[in-house]
């Protein structure tokens, strides 16, 4: 076993990203340390492998002190993935809240609420992203672009909206196996018919029974043929196309399929919603909470977790809380006010939770003094001719050799006729070509402005 430590202060640096970027930076630095001794390292490792005809691996372990408490160790071969860590909440106790985002930074601000996981909204999306209703005209490939732009913001596990797949079992395949690569812990897939509509709206249509249940077989063929464990949500419509009970068998069906949380939309009554987490117990249920006025009625957390749910989604939140507060400001500005101090962060505020001062922090680790000029007045530094200097050049007395006598010069006007190469050729040729050149250059010698006006600018 090899171990290695990092700074307190390094850790520090380390802490205000997210978890995943944490345990990186740290095997990276600790990859450095190890990088010193590798002489040492091949001696004992190299030769032990070589005999033996096959690859050596080095298990390492990292530790760092903060203030007076020691970190956890963060094991080299220990990476959860989001589908991992999504599973590992399902299987905790108690019921599991996620709002729906709809880009990067409304991702950040959910996981630096607190909150163990997201949705991503197709809602959500369509709009901000489209301006246009949620009724299937935002494709997957504008979906799983936005997917990764999420993904990539946060370290918590997000559960991607896959709408109907983008159409048969096959596109299901492609859909997920992308979802997959964009990051996602888990993927919503519902059985609606294309074009897809928006939960809770009118006009629901639903695909056969046998093609609700392939596209749930193809999405776990997908999985396995990715070599992934991502979490797959199956979603039926049915309660408004059919009825309650197509649904339910919908969902008994799904769960036969391999799916590994069930969701109907838009139940209608406590009572349905009761009798929908009595098919499978043992497997999560979803509830969708569709703020404003849905079909389905609006329960606390602990309530929806005495009726037998595991998760909960909020899809409109944010995206409507973030219209209405643009409808508020957009008034106050067209009234000549600007929005009211208690209805926005400071400045200083947005600059922390977009990470400006986690950006000052590591920008002073690559941060070089040799891409600034000398002094006038010093030398080159001895250490430049390793980039081909030679050392010992008085800086000002190049600077000063560049300098012109008279900083600003007016050239003779250029003409020629860059259709044909011909010079002139008539009066409205000679002034669409005829230019004024003019040369500015700073007492430093360095030139500051070289410009060329046409004649008919003038």
């Amino acid at each position: 076993m090899n171990s290695a430590s990092i700074s307190s202060i390094e850790f520090r640096t380390f802490s205000n990203l997210p978890s995943r970027r944490t345990a990186y930076l740290a095997h990276r630095r600790v990859a450095e340390t190890l990088h010193q001794s590798a002489s040492s390292l091949q001696e004992r490792v190299g030769s032990s492998s070589s005999k033996a005809g096959r690859k050596s691996f080095i298990r390492y372990t990292v530790s760092a002190s903060y203030g007076d408490k020691e970190s956890g160790s963060v094991n080299s071969n220990e990476f959860t993935s989001p589908a991992k860590a999504l599973r590992k909440l399902l299987e905790s106790p108690g019921v599991h809240q996620g709002p729906a985002c709809f880009d990067a930074l409304s991702a950040k601000l959910v996981e630096r609420a607190g909150f163990d996981f997201c949705f991503t909204t197709g809602f959500g999306i369509s709009a901000a992203r489209l301006g246009l209703p949620d009724a299937g005209l935002i494709s997957y490939g504008e979906m799983v672009a936005q997917g990764l732009e999420i993904t990539q913001a946060v370290s918590i596990p997000v559960i991607g909206d896959g709408d109907n797949g983008y159409g048969n079992a096959m596109n299901v395949k492609r859909t997920v196996k992308g979802y997959i690569r964009a990051g996602f812990g888990g993927i919503i897939l519902e059985d609606q018919v294309s074009p897809k509509a928006c939960g809770h709206t009118r006009g629901r249509k639903v695909v056969s029974r046998e093609e609700a249940i392939m596209r749930i077989k193809a999405a776990v063929d997908a999985r396995k043929e990715s070599g992934s464990d991502i979490v797959i949500v199956a979603r039926t419509d049915a309660r408004q196309a059919v009825s309650f009970e197509e649904a339910i068998w919908r969902a008994r069906a799904l769960a036969d399929a391999g799916a590994d949380v069930l969701f109907i939309d838009a139940l209608a009554s406590k009572e349905e919603m009761k009798a929908f987490c009595d098919v499978y117990p043992l497997i999560p249920k979803l509830a969708n909470m569709l703020e404003g006025g849905g079909k389905t009625p609006i329960f606390t957390p602990i309530e929806l977790e005495e009726l037998g749910y595991k998760l909960v989604a909020y899809p409109l939140s944010l995206i409507g809380v973030s219209i209405g507060a643009m409808q508020d400001a957009l008034s106050a500005i067209k009234g000549s006010r600007i929005p009211s101090p208690g209805s926005m962060p400071s400045f200083e505020e947005l600059k922390e939770i977009l990470g400006f001062n986690t950006y000052y922090e590591e920008e002073k680790r690559y941060a070089t003094t040799s891409s600034q000029l000398p002094s006038r007045k010093g030398d080159f530094s001895s250490n430049s001719n390793e980039y081909g200097v030679q050392p010992g050049i008085q800086a000002d007395r190049v600077q000063r050799t560049q300098i012109p006598e008279n900083p600003v010069e007016v050239l003779i006007p250029e003409v020629y006729d860059r259709f044909s190469g011909e010079g002139k050729k008539g009066n409205f040729s000679m002034a669409w070509s005829r230019k004024l050149r003019v040369k500015i250059t700073g007492k430093d010698g360095f030139e500051k402005l070289d410009i060329r006006i046409p004649q008919w600018l003038l």
